[in-house]
């Protein structure tokens, strides 16, 4: 997996810190963010993410996260030319937009279309990391969530990923990855691809570690990055509610938040995280001057694993499918 690198592309403004970066392997990218704000909220939509993405650059972040699904790209292309215009970015250049395809784009004939649409959206020439939100794929049109089981449809793989090698030849993405993509999964990928993918963006957390999948991915030289960093939304939320979090958390005098995304940090790994309030921003970046101990991270390697985000989250609860929704689902510990 990367590593940190020493010094990134990203600028910022005097007095406004800097976020480490992790180099990627992929030639024509550029290193990640090692912090990033995250824009997927449920119901989908773009309120208040413009406001959001705004202040998060002008605290200092460089890596904005959406997708076609979550209705949020307008917003954060408005966020960036805002930013530009204000002087809070010198340019465009400096931020890292990261979008996704989602399952009913997932043809190889509708993945560039895709991309225009969402670069339309974003108002921009081109991302700097595109990927392919699920390994499923559904009838074609407009994204929708829930997705139906009987749209489930199998997917062409080899041809969507020489779909997404075009959009990074045209220089429409500059880095090409996956999202949710278990370690089989990036097998068959790899097998067939000329340009591996560059990420992995992956539910991961000390509640759901991903050690085999992350040191597949550090063997493959794709970096990981997590998303629901911080457990995900909704109540019942194992992250923030961990005692053994909680018990590091009041030794070294840090919340249970940043316990978590320092724990993601070690181990490698970005990270975007969702937050509207400008407190949080501020906490989430504050994890890079101090480091976990040895017992910490023995503590936290020994807690019990939940795996929240599955395949049959994003799935109406009627309706049957075809397709082995089991060899989708894989859960690996």
């Amino acid at each position: 997996m990367a590593s940190p690198a020493a010094a990134g592309s990203a600028s910022v403004g005097v007095g406004v810190p800097k976020i480490p970066e992790f180099l990627a392997a992929t030639a024509g990218g550029r290193p990640v963010p090692a912090v990033g704000l995250g824009t997927a909220s449920f119901p989908f939509g773009e309120k208040d993410v413009r406001a959001a993405a705004l202040a998060a650059l002008e605290l200092g972040y460089r890596h904005l996260d959406t997708a076609s699904l979550y209705g949020s790209e307008r917003a954060v292309g408005e966020a960036v030319a805002e930013a530009v215009r204000r002087g809070v970015v010198a340019s465009r250049e400096e931020v890292f937009v990261t979008t996704k395809m989602w399952c009913s784009q997932s043809h190889p004939d509708l993945v560039l279309p895709s991309l225009r649409e969402s670069l339309q959206n974003l108002q921009m020439e081109y991302v700097d990391l595109y990927l392919i939100h699920w390994p499923v794929a559904t009838k074609p049109g407009k994204p929708q969530f829930p997705i139906k089981r009987e749209d489930i449809v199998p997917m062409d793989l080899s041809g969507v990923w020489r779909a997404m090698e075009e959009c990074h030849r045209l220089g429409l993405a500059r880095m090409i990855g996956v999202s949710n993509f278990t370690t089989t999964k990036l097998q068959q990928l790899l097998s067939i691809a000329e340009i591996p993918p560059a990420v992995n963006q992956v539910e991961m957390n000390p509640i759901w570690q991903q050690k085999k999948l992350i040191e597949f991915c550090k063997d493959k030289g794709i970096h990981v990055t997590a998303y629901s960093p911080l457990g995900g939304q909704g109540m019942s939320n194992a992250v923030l509610r961990c005692e053994v979090l909680e018990e590091i958390s009041k030794a070294r005098g840090k919340s249970v938040a940043q316990i978590s995304l320092r724990w993601i940090y070690e181990q490698g790994a970005s990270m975007v995280v969702k937050s509207l309030k400008l407190e949080r921003l501020k906490e989430n970046m504050e994890i890079f001057n101090w480091e976990l101990s040895d017992e910490d991270r023995l503590k936290i390697g020994q807690i019990p694993q939940h795996k929240k985000v599955r395949l049959t989250g994003i799935l109406s609860s009627e309706g049957t499918t075809s397709v082995d929704l089991a060899e989708l689902d894989v859960v690996e510990m």
